[in-house]
């Protein structure tokens, strides 16, 4: 089997109205892909960043993955929380990214949004706290359903990922 193993982490966050944020993030993989080891789903901690624009939280990655094929390669479901003063949590944004194709190190910038509720949630949400969350976040990465949603725009989430492959040659697959 081709196999493929991703080291890296998963920076912080910058662009984003408060501070106090962490991230949940899993890996979503094709029928043809299974994980040999490492974790494909985990939460950071909270950054609370006294004077800059960016939540750190070098969150380690370290995945090693087999696959019979192509299809379905791995992809990152993030999403990324506020946690007020309160210790309350609410979702802020979702966001997705493929983990790259080709070997090497790679920086990565994925755009996060969120979905727009009507003008009564969108002030509740401006006045009380908490958004509109979907009710199925694997839509996040589903172009089919995707277009469907109104959207803002929130931050972006920065990871550094370092992508090494072994025997895709046998299966005719160049990099």
């Amino acid at each position: 089997m081709a196999e493929v193993h991703v080291i890296g982490q998963i920076l912080g966050a910058s662009g984003f109205p408060e501070s106090s944020l962490f991230c949940k993030w899993k890996v979503q993989i094709g029928s043809a892909w299974r994980v040999l080891q490492g974790d494909h789903e985990g939460q950071t901690q909270v950054d609370e960043p006294s004077d800059k624009p960016m939540a750190n939280w070098c969150h380690p990655i370290d995945l090693h993955f087999a696959t019979r094929g192509l299809q379905g390669w791995p992809k990152f479901h993030l999403q990324v929380w506020h946690q007020d003063l309160y210790g309350r949590n609410e979702l802020y944004s979702y966001g997705f990214c493929h983990i790259p194709i080709s070997p090497g190190s790679h920086e990565i910038d994925c755009v996060t949004w969120r979905p727009k509720g009507s003008l009564l949630e969108e002030l509740k949400t401006q006045f009380i706290g908490g958004s509109s969350q979907l009710k199925n976040p694997d839509l996040v990465s589903s172009s089919a359903e995707l277009y469907k949603l109104r959207t803002v725009s929130m931050g972006k989430i920065h990871l550094r990922l370092h992508v090494i492959v072994r025997n895709f040659d046998k299966y005719g697959v160049e990099f």
